[in-house]
């Protein structure tokens, strides 16, 4: 396939930028109105409420009206649209779930697309902020439409990190608390957000430097990964290899710390070896 033009790349984030901002609207008029409708997916802690299939509504609309020929990959309904097409839409409508049910104020809708496989359009917006981030292959990366650019932070011992832990934390041994401990000793600070696409937004825009975490799913960072790369960021596996999506494992940083990182993450002992956890 012919690589889409700059003009066109745009116009597909102005789209993902419509939908993303008519979700915002959805989750902050359900704020604080979904202690009843709230229920878990399969595993404890991995929720979903009625904000999420609303905002997710709202997404679909607008993603179908303007590019019915499309596919799409939506955490709350799977797959639809043309899954030949190599133009694939991935959409979390609500990344922070937990948070947002029990209003803790950090939590974000996601847009992103996928072009035979590569992340080329991505929009995070954090509606109890006011702030959208927004990037695509050579067009820059933005924060309420101004540029960014992440930090010139080059000693893992001066960063500040983030992270997460997924929902089979309970289940596993790799598990990630391991990392935390090691990383929380070796750097200025290890943050656990709880939303995967703020936690990229902001290391794209500087406020973090680095950032990794396992158990994680397409829709959580496709919008992010091109944030951050479009930021001047590094986006990997955390070997430094080739981020593959579907991996459910990513490391991303600044680009100054990222070999050091990815040196420590594959040393770090599981708990499980250490003697210490018992499932």
């Amino acid at each position: 396939m012919n690589s889409p033009s700059a003009s066109q790349l745009q116009t597909y984030l102005e789209i993902a930028t419509e939908a993303a901002l008519a979700a915002g609207e959805v989750l902050q008029s359900y704020l604080g109105k979904v202690e009843d409708e709230t229920a878990q997916k399969g595993r404890p802690g991995d929720l979903v409420t009625i904000a999420d299939k609303a905002s997710e509504a709202v997404i679909l609309e607008i993603l179908q009206r303007h590019l019915p020929d499309q596919a799409i990959l939506a955490e709350e309904s799977g797959k639809l649209g043309n899954q030949s097409s190599e133009y694939l839409w991935v959409i979390d409508p609500l990344d922070g779930t937990t948070n947002y049910a029990h209003q803790y104020p950090f939590f974000a809708v996601s847009i992103g697309l996928l072009i035979a496989g590569v992340p080329e359009v991505g929009v995070i917006f954090d509606p109890f902020h006011h702030e959208l981030f927004r990037a695509a292959t050579g067009l820059g990366a933005t924060k309420n439409r101004r540029p960014i650019q992440v930090s010139q932070t080059a000693q893992l011992q001066d960063s500040l990190l983030v992270t997460g832990f997924a929902y089979d934390r309970r289940e596993t041994a790799d598990n990630n608390y391991a990392e935390f401990c090691h990383l929380t000793h070796l750097t200025q600070g290890v943050r656990r957000s709880g939303s995967a696409a703020l936690d990229l937004a902001h290391v794209a825009c500087g406020r973090l430097d680095g950032y990794w975490e396992r158990g994680i799913s397409p829709w959580d960072i496709a919008a992010g990964v091109i944030l951050l790369l479009e930021a001047g960021g590094k986006v990997t596996a955390y070997d430094g290899s080739p981020l593959i999506i579907e991996s459910g494992r990513i490391l991303a940083t600044n680009g100054k710390i990222h070999h050091v990182l990815s040196q420590e993450l594959g040393q770090i002992p599981s708990l499980a070896t250490q003697g210490n956890y018992n499932l």
